[in-house]
């Protein structure tokens, strides 16, 4: 077997989120359809991770397989891109080994939160807008220095999910000024499953004062879900980047 990495993009407004489900229209499940048109045969993809419903990616990383090598992956590339829906897009397909994997192979994964308190018709469906003022970013930026490091995130993470560990290693994680928006850029090993609106949602209590800094590490320090805050809504989060090692890609052909 022959086994590609697809990097791709999508607005997940009109999505489910990224895994397959009864309850309406996957990312995966689209581009499996456009996959088994093109190469004539059931091509299932494995994602580097899941976003849930609402959530975009800017650069997402899943893997497929192919008993015959595909000679011009910028074709099929190009011609995904043709039978795709326009809110999601192909960036490129690469080789990589065969037992290179999109998600377990992945050094770090890299998430974006966007808010801003004017509206923008050209961002509706990537910004969430809300009300800034009284919203402490100084204060928000002391607490996601708690965050960085390895440690046991149960408190950010979904309730009876299918994981062996809740143990994660954040690398960064902050607050910065972009024109009208803010941005949280949060980096890590590996998300738990709504980890990252969790965090938000709580950094949010603690910029409008509910919450002190040692209220947010204690948060952690507890491993329970309900002492944290609400999730932030989903429209606001971007998964950005996925980095993996050199060792696992192959030459790509050059035509």
């Amino acid at each position: 077997m022959h086994r590609y990495f697809m990097y791709l993009a999508y607005n997940g407004t009109h999505y489910c989120g990224w895994q397959k489900q009864l309850n309406g229209p996957s990312i995966q499940q689209c581009l499996e359809t456009a996959l088994a048109t093109l190469l004539r045969t059931p091509t299932p993809l494995t994602g580097a991770g899941r976003t849930d419903a609402g959530v975009h990616a800017r650069r997402m990383v899943a893997h497929f397989d192919c008993a015959e090598p595909v000679v011009k992956l910028s074709v099929l590339a190009e011609k995904l891109n043709r039978l795709l829906p326009k809110d999601i897009a192909i960036e490129r397909i690469v080789p990589v080994r065969a037992d290179a994997h999109a998600r377990f192979d992945a050094l770090s994964r890299t998430y974006q939160y966007v808010i801003a308190g004017r509206k923008n018709p050209f961002e509706r469906e990537w910004v969430l807008r809300m009300s800034l003022d009284g919203l402490d970013f100084v204060r928000m930026n002391e607490a996601c220095r708690v965050l960085v490091g390895t440690m046991d995130f149960t408190s950010f993470s979904k309730l009876h999910t299918d994981v062996r560990t809740h143990i994660c290693r954040i690398y960064q994680a902050g607050w910065e000024p972009d024109g009208a928006r803010w941005v949280f850029t949060v980096r890590a090993d590996r998300f738990l499953r709504n980890m990252v609106r969790a965090i938000v949602g709580t950094l949010f209590e603690v910029g409008r004062g509910k919450r002190t800094v040692a209220d947010f590490r204690q948060v952690i320090e507890a491993r329970n879900r309900s002492l944290a805050g609400d999730s932030a809504p989903g429209k606001g989060l971007s998964l950005t980047d996925v980095a993996y090692p050199d060792s696992v890609f192959l030459p790509s052909p050059i035509f």
